[in-house]
């Protein structure tokens, strides 16, 4: 049958596969990725796990997911037709995910105490400067 369109199937209209919609709302650089994400089982939708990227996301739809060292929780506004640029990726989704606490901490450090902060031109610490260092590390 030449130029024959199939209908799409019922019960594929107004959804999308989630791997392809986490990478059209750019939330992974590539859709390997958010396939990853979703194999390793890391990926809820609506409060369900997911574990196969096949698996549809609707208008409306929760989706929870880490990424980096945070727990992104975002609704799904609209499914989307490519992956365009940020501006129309962030039109795809409302973020419900709550403010992420402000650290005091710079990126990457795991401990308050391993980022001893003096001022500047103050030199090496002193025999007293490191025994109080060393008195607080051990109340921990």
């Amino acid at each position: 049958m030449k130029g024959a369109q199939t209908p799409p199937l019922p019960d594929n209209e107004g959804a999308l596969r989630a791997d392809k919609w986490l990478w059209f709302a750019r939330f992974f650089k590539s859709r390997s990725l958010a396939t990853q994400i979703c194999q390793a089982g890391k990926l809820r939708l609506s409060g369900h796990g997911v574990v196969k990227p096949h698996y549809k996301v609707k208008v409306g739809d929760v989706l929870t997911f880490p990424q980096g060292h945070h727990i992104r929780v975002i609704k799904v506004i609209s499914l989307g037709t490519r992956r365009g640029p940020a501006s129309e990726a962030q039109a795809l989704y409302e973020d419900l995910s709550p403010p992420a606490p402000e650290s005091r901490l710079p990126r990457g450090t795991p401990d308050a105490l391993a980022t001893a902060k003096r001022d500047p031109g103050t030199g090496r610490p002193t025999k007293r400067d490191r025994r109080a260092m060393e008195k607080l590390r051990e109340s921990d």
